[in-house]
Protein backbone atom coordinates (compact mmCIF):
# COMPACT_ATOMS: atom_id res chain seq x y z
CA UNK A 1 0.00 0.00 0.00
CA UNK A 2 3.05 2.53 0.94
CA UNK A 3 4.44 1.56 -2.35
CA UNK A 4 1.73 2.19 -4.18
CA UNK A 5 1.07 5.76 -2.82
CA UNK A 6 4.49 6.67 -3.96
CA UNK A 7 4.17 5.32 -7.20
CA UNK A 8 0.93 7.37 -7.52
CA UNK A 9 2.34 10.59 -6.16
CA UNK A 10 5.45 10.29 -8.30
CA UNK A 11 3.29 9.83 -11.31
CA UNK A 12 1.47 13.17 -10.51
CA UNK A 13 4.58 15.26 -9.82
CA UNK A 14 5.37 13.81 -13.28
CA UNK A 15 2.55 15.26 -14.89
CA UNK A 16 3.01 18.66 -13.07
CA UNK A 17 6.68 19.22 -14.35
CA UNK A 18 5.45 18.14 -17.88
CA UNK A 19 2.72 20.65 -17.87
CA UNK A 20 4.91 23.19 -16.53
CA UNK A 21 7.55 22.50 -19.34
CA UNK A 22 5.16 22.60 -22.20
CA UNK A 23 3.79 26.43 -21.17
CA UNK A 24 7.48 27.62 -20.96
CA UNK A 25 8.17 26.17 -24.29
CA UNK A 26 4.85 27.30 -25.88
CA UNK A 27 5.54 30.89 -24.17
CA UNK A 28 8.78 31.08 -25.75
CA UNK A 29 7.60 30.29 -29.19
CA UNK A 30 4.55 32.43 -29.05
CA UNK A 31 6.37 35.62 -27.60
CA UNK A 32 6.04 37.24 -31.07
CA UNK A 33 4.33 36.59 -34.20
CA UNK A 34 5.30 36.48 -37.99
CA UNK A 35 4.21 40.27 -38.82
CA UNK A 36 6.37 41.59 -35.64
CA UNK A 37 3.51 41.85 -33.53
CA UNK A 38 3.49 40.77 -29.90
CA UNK A 39 1.76 37.71 -28.73
CA UNK A 40 1.69 35.65 -25.96
CA UNK A 41 3.99 36.57 -23.22
CA UNK A 42 5.24 39.75 -25.13
CA UNK A 43 1.67 41.10 -25.43
CA UNK A 44 1.00 40.88 -21.50
CA UNK A 45 4.00 41.80 -19.89
CA UNK A 46 4.34 45.50 -19.23
CA UNK A 47 6.40 47.92 -21.32
CA UNK A 48 7.68 51.40 -20.93
CA UNK A 49 7.91 54.02 -23.47
CA UNK A 50 9.41 56.95 -22.30
CA UNK A 51 8.80 59.84 -25.37
CA UNK A 52 10.62 63.77 -25.09
CA UNK A 53 10.19 66.23 -27.76
CA UNK A 54 12.54 69.23 -27.86
CA UNK A 55 8.74 71.75 -28.10
CA UNK A 56 5.55 70.79 -29.35
CA UNK A 57 4.54 71.72 -32.79
CA UNK A 58 2.32 70.07 -35.20
CA UNK A 59 4.46 67.98 -37.38
CA UNK A 60 6.80 67.05 -34.17
CA UNK A 61 2.97 66.07 -32.64
CA UNK A 62 2.13 64.17 -35.72
CA UNK A 63 5.29 61.91 -34.76
CA UNK A 64 4.36 60.87 -31.25
CA UNK A 65 0.86 60.30 -32.61
CA UNK A 66 2.66 57.91 -35.12
CA UNK A 67 4.33 56.50 -32.79
CA UNK A 68 1.97 55.80 -30.39
CA UNK A 69 -0.61 54.58 -32.91
CA UNK A 70 1.88 52.30 -34.77
CA UNK A 71 3.06 50.36 -30.96
CA UNK A 72 -1.11 49.92 -30.65
CA UNK A 73 -1.34 48.49 -34.01
CA UNK A 74 1.16 45.97 -33.44
CA UNK A 75 -0.63 45.12 -29.90
CA UNK A 76 1.53 47.14 -27.26
CA UNK A 77 -1.99 48.50 -25.78
CA UNK A 78 -1.12 51.97 -23.50
CA UNK A 79 -3.05 51.04 -20.65
CA UNK A 80 -2.80 47.42 -21.14
CA UNK A 81 0.47 46.47 -21.64
CA UNK A 82 2.65 49.65 -22.52
CA UNK A 83 3.44 52.42 -20.35
CA UNK A 84 4.08 55.85 -22.17
CA UNK A 85 5.44 58.54 -20.71
CA UNK A 86 5.69 61.84 -22.20
CA UNK A 87 8.04 64.85 -21.64
CA UNK A 88 8.43 67.80 -23.73
CA UNK A 89 11.45 70.37 -23.27
CA UNK A 90 9.25 72.85 -24.76
CA UNK A 91 11.87 74.18 -26.60
CA UNK A 92 14.89 74.83 -23.73
CA UNK A 93 18.02 72.08 -24.33
CA UNK A 94 18.42 72.37 -20.34
CA UNK A 95 15.23 70.63 -20.16
CA UNK A 96 15.53 68.73 -22.36
CA UNK A 97 19.26 67.12 -20.52
CA UNK A 98 17.34 67.35 -17.83
CA UNK A 99 14.20 64.89 -19.12
CA UNK A 100 16.85 62.99 -20.59
CA UNK A 101 18.06 62.20 -17.08
CA UNK A 102 15.04 61.55 -15.90
CA UNK A 103 14.24 58.17 -18.70
CA UNK A 104 17.27 56.89 -17.54
CA UNK A 105 16.55 57.27 -14.39
CA UNK A 106 13.49 55.34 -14.85
CA UNK A 107 14.73 52.31 -16.63
CA UNK A 108 12.94 52.65 -19.89
CA UNK A 109 12.69 49.79 -22.04
CA UNK A 110 13.13 52.24 -24.90
CA UNK A 111 13.39 56.03 -25.04
CA UNK A 112 11.95 57.83 -28.09
CA UNK A 113 13.62 61.53 -28.70
CA UNK A 114 11.79 63.44 -31.52
CA UNK A 115 14.05 66.53 -32.72
CA UNK A 116 17.88 66.90 -32.73
CA UNK A 117 18.30 68.29 -29.08
CA UNK A 118 16.45 66.26 -27.61
CA UNK A 119 17.91 63.18 -29.01
CA UNK A 120 21.28 64.45 -28.26
CA UNK A 121 20.65 64.81 -24.43
CA UNK A 122 19.38 61.14 -24.45
CA UNK A 123 22.79 59.88 -26.35
CA UNK A 124 24.27 61.88 -23.76
CA UNK A 125 22.80 60.23 -20.88
CA UNK A 126 22.89 56.66 -21.84
CA UNK A 127 24.72 54.11 -23.67
CA UNK A 128 22.51 50.94 -22.53
CA UNK A 129 19.03 51.99 -22.86
CA UNK A 130 17.54 51.88 -26.67
CA UNK A 131 16.82 54.94 -28.11
CA UNK A 132 15.42 55.56 -30.94
CA UNK A 133 15.13 59.34 -32.35
CA UNK A 134 13.17 60.50 -34.85
CA UNK A 135 12.78 63.87 -37.35
CA UNK A 136 16.16 64.73 -36.87
CA UNK A 137 17.89 65.91 -40.46
CA UNK A 138 21.46 64.52 -39.99
CA UNK A 139 21.71 61.59 -37.18
CA UNK A 140 25.75 61.10 -38.59
CA UNK A 141 26.63 64.87 -38.35
CA UNK A 142 24.41 65.26 -34.97
CA UNK A 143 26.88 62.53 -33.87
CA UNK A 144 23.62 59.99 -33.08
CA UNK A 145 25.19 57.27 -35.30
CA UNK A 146 28.67 57.05 -37.65
CA UNK A 147 26.45 55.00 -40.06
CA UNK A 148 23.29 55.11 -41.30
CA UNK A 149 22.81 51.48 -42.09
CA UNK A 150 23.41 49.80 -38.06
CA UNK A 151 24.86 51.75 -35.73
CA UNK A 152 25.66 49.14 -33.38
CA UNK A 153 25.02 50.83 -30.34
CA UNK A 154 22.16 51.71 -28.75
CA UNK A 155 21.01 54.16 -31.02
CA UNK A 156 18.90 53.91 -34.33
CA UNK A 157 16.13 56.00 -35.81
CA UNK A 158 14.15 57.92 -38.14
CA UNK A 159 15.56 60.70 -40.33
CA UNK A 160 13.52 63.53 -41.96
CA UNK A 161 16.42 64.56 -44.35
CA UNK A 162 15.43 66.28 -47.72
CA UNK A 163 17.00 66.22 -50.99
CA UNK A 164 18.16 69.85 -51.77
CA UNK A 165 17.00 69.95 -55.35
CA UNK A 166 13.56 69.25 -55.30
CA UNK A 167 13.44 72.59 -52.87
CA UNK A 168 15.26 74.48 -55.14
CA UNK A 169 13.58 73.83 -58.19
CA UNK A 170 9.89 74.95 -55.99
CA UNK A 171 11.82 78.12 -55.42
CA UNK A 172 12.52 79.07 -59.05
CA UNK A 173 9.47 77.64 -59.82
CA UNK A 174 7.37 80.52 -57.96
CA UNK A 175 10.17 83.05 -58.33
CA UNK A 176 11.89 82.62 -61.50
CA UNK A 177 14.01 85.25 -61.19
CA UNK A 178 15.18 84.52 -57.53
CA UNK A 179 18.21 85.98 -56.65
CA UNK A 180 17.94 86.47 -52.77
CA UNK A 181 16.82 84.15 -50.11
CA UNK A 182 16.25 84.50 -46.28
CA UNK A 183 17.11 82.17 -44.14
CA UNK A 184 15.78 82.33 -40.72
CA UNK A 185 17.43 79.52 -38.24
CA UNK A 186 18.37 78.70 -34.62
CA UNK A 187 21.99 78.47 -34.65
CA UNK A 188 22.13 76.48 -32.21
CA UNK A 189 20.30 73.30 -33.63
CA UNK A 190 22.82 70.99 -35.58
CA UNK A 191 20.16 70.24 -38.12
CA UNK A 192 19.53 74.16 -39.22
CA UNK A 193 23.38 75.18 -39.41
CA UNK A 194 24.07 72.17 -41.82
CA UNK A 195 21.05 73.35 -43.99
CA UNK A 196 22.72 76.69 -43.76
CA UNK A 197 25.76 75.14 -45.14
CA UNK A 198 24.05 72.96 -47.72
CA UNK A 199 22.18 75.93 -49.23
CA UNK A 200 24.99 78.16 -49.43
CA UNK A 201 26.92 75.82 -51.27
CA UNK A 202 23.79 74.82 -54.02
CA UNK A 203 22.51 78.05 -54.26
CA UNK A 204 25.65 80.49 -54.81
CA UNK A 205 26.83 78.44 -57.94
CA UNK A 206 23.48 79.77 -59.31
CA UNK A 207 23.92 83.32 -58.83
CA UNK A 208 21.81 82.98 -55.58
CA UNK A 209 22.45 84.13 -52.46
CA UNK A 210 21.84 83.31 -49.12
CA UNK A 211 21.09 86.08 -45.95
CA UNK A 212 21.32 84.73 -43.15
CA UNK A 213 19.52 85.77 -39.84
CA UNK A 214 20.05 83.82 -36.46
CA UNK A 215 17.39 83.59 -34.03
CA UNK A 216 18.57 82.40 -30.42
CA UNK A 217 15.23 81.73 -29.33
CA UNK A 218 11.59 81.45 -30.78
CA UNK A 219 10.65 84.86 -29.61
CA UNK A 220 13.37 86.54 -31.54
CA UNK A 221 12.07 84.69 -35.00
CA UNK A 222 10.05 88.17 -35.89
CA UNK A 223 13.09 90.30 -35.20
CA UNK A 224 15.10 88.05 -37.27
CA UNK A 225 12.60 88.01 -40.10
CA UNK A 226 11.97 91.86 -40.00
CA UNK A 227 16.11 91.99 -40.74
CA UNK A 228 15.72 90.57 -44.03
CA UNK A 229 12.89 92.95 -45.34
CA UNK A 230 13.88 94.51 -48.43
CA UNK A 231 16.71 92.21 -48.66
CA UNK A 232 15.02 89.14 -50.21
CA UNK A 233 12.94 87.72 -52.74
CA UNK A 234 11.57 85.22 -50.62
CA UNK A 235 12.25 83.59 -47.11
CA UNK A 236 12.88 79.79 -46.79
CA UNK A 237 12.26 77.94 -43.72
CA UNK A 238 13.80 74.17 -42.32
CA UNK A 239 12.39 71.93 -39.75
CA UNK A 240 14.34 74.06 -37.20
CA UNK A 241 12.16 73.86 -33.96
CA UNK A 242 12.01 77.36 -32.31
CA UNK A 243 11.02 78.27 -36.03
CA UNK A 244 8.62 76.32 -36.85
CA UNK A 245 6.84 77.00 -33.21
CA UNK A 246 6.71 80.11 -33.87
CA UNK A 247 5.38 80.29 -37.37
CA UNK A 248 2.64 82.71 -36.88
CA UNK A 249 4.50 85.28 -35.98
CA UNK A 250 6.78 84.87 -39.14
CA UNK A 251 3.74 84.47 -41.06
CA UNK A 252 2.93 88.31 -39.39
CA UNK A 253 6.25 89.65 -40.80
CA UNK A 254 5.80 88.22 -44.15
CA UNK A 255 2.40 89.92 -44.51
CA UNK A 256 3.77 93.10 -43.21
CA UNK A 257 7.34 93.17 -45.53
CA UNK A 258 5.27 91.22 -48.76
CA UNK A 259 8.30 88.72 -48.23
CA UNK A 260 6.51 85.13 -49.44
CA UNK A 261 7.82 82.20 -47.11
CA UNK A 262 9.09 78.75 -48.52
CA UNK A 263 8.79 75.69 -46.21
CA UNK A 264 10.06 72.41 -46.09
CA UNK A 265 7.56 71.27 -43.32
CA UNK A 266 3.89 70.98 -44.76
CA UNK A 267 2.66 71.89 -41.80
CA UNK A 268 3.64 75.07 -41.55
CA UNK A 269 1.44 76.26 -44.71
CA UNK A 270 -1.88 75.91 -42.35
CA UNK A 271 0.32 78.19 -40.53
CA UNK A 272 1.66 81.09 -43.43
CA UNK A 273 3.80 79.49 -45.96
CA UNK A 274 2.70 80.01 -49.47
CA UNK A 275 4.26 76.46 -49.96
CA UNK A 276 6.13 73.44 -48.59
CA UNK A 277 7.84 70.50 -49.71
CA UNK A 278 8.21 68.07 -47.07
CA UNK A 279 7.85 64.33 -45.28
CA UNK A 280 4.88 62.97 -44.12
CA UNK A 281 5.48 63.62 -40.56
CA UNK A 282 3.10 61.40 -39.27
CA UNK A 283 4.44 58.47 -41.41
CA UNK A 284 7.67 59.12 -40.34
CA UNK A 285 6.41 58.47 -36.62
CA UNK A 286 4.62 55.52 -37.46
CA UNK A 287 7.76 54.19 -39.11
CA UNK A 288 9.66 55.40 -36.00
CA UNK A 289 7.26 53.19 -34.10
CA UNK A 290 7.84 49.99 -36.34
CA UNK A 291 11.77 50.23 -35.31
CA UNK A 292 10.73 50.40 -31.17
CA UNK A 293 8.22 47.55 -32.36
CA UNK A 294 11.07 45.47 -33.46
CA UNK A 295 13.26 46.58 -30.59
CA UNK A 296 10.37 45.89 -27.85
CA UNK A 297 10.06 42.20 -29.99
CA UNK A 298 14.29 41.71 -28.67
CA UNK A 299 16.11 43.36 -31.72
CA UNK A 300 18.86 45.27 -30.75
CA UNK A 301 18.78 48.60 -32.28
CA UNK A 302 22.49 48.94 -33.23
CA UNK A 303 21.15 45.99 -35.70
CA UNK A 304 18.69 47.73 -37.26
CA UNK A 305 18.83 50.62 -39.96
CA UNK A 306 18.36 54.40 -39.69
CA UNK A 307 14.99 54.82 -42.05
CA UNK A 308 15.02 57.92 -44.12
CA UNK A 309 11.60 58.62 -46.08
CA UNK A 310 11.92 58.55 -50.10
CA UNK A 311 8.20 60.94 -50.84
CA UNK A 312 7.89 64.33 -50.43
CA UNK A 313 4.75 65.70 -50.66
CA UNK A 314 3.93 69.24 -51.83
CA UNK A 315 1.37 71.82 -49.59
CA UNK A 316 0.25 75.05 -51.00
CA UNK A 317 -1.79 78.30 -50.28
CA UNK A 318 -3.05 80.38 -52.55
CA UNK A 319 -4.11 82.60 -50.68
CA UNK A 320 -1.26 83.03 -47.78
CA UNK A 321 0.41 83.76 -51.42
CA UNK A 322 -1.92 86.77 -52.23
CA UNK A 323 -1.55 88.07 -48.29
CA UNK A 324 2.76 87.91 -49.23
CA UNK A 325 2.30 89.83 -52.83
CA UNK A 326 2.78 86.89 -54.60
CA UNK A 327 0.76 84.97 -57.05
CA UNK A 328 1.30 80.95 -57.35
CA UNK A 329 2.01 79.44 -60.64
CA UNK A 330 -0.73 77.52 -61.92
CA UNK A 331 1.96 74.43 -62.27
CA UNK A 332 2.65 74.84 -58.84
CA UNK A 333 -0.91 74.44 -57.37
CA UNK A 334 -1.87 71.74 -60.28
CA UNK A 335 1.22 69.62 -58.50
CA UNK A 336 0.00 69.82 -55.09
CA UNK A 337 -0.72 67.13 -52.73
CA UNK A 338 -3.26 69.57 -50.95
CA UNK A 339 -4.20 73.12 -51.45
CA UNK A 340 -4.69 74.73 -48.18
CA UNK A 341 -7.30 77.74 -47.97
Amino acid sequence: MLYQNRFAKALLWGGVCTAILTGCSQSAEDTTANDGTATGDAATAMKTVAITAIVEHPALDDVRKGVIEELAEAGFTEGENLTVNFQSAQGNTATAGQIAKQFVADNSDVIVAIGTPSAQSVAAATSTIPLVFSAVTDPVEAKLVSKLDGSGTNVTGGSDALPYEPQIELMRQIIPSLKNVGYVYSPGEVNSTIILKNLKEKLTPMGITVHEAPAQRSTDIAMAARSLAGKVDMIYTSTDNNVVSAYESLFQVAKESKIPLVASDTSSVARGAIAALGVDYYALGRETGKIVVRILNGEKAGDIPVYTPQALDLYVSPKNAKAEGITLPQAVIDKAKEVVE
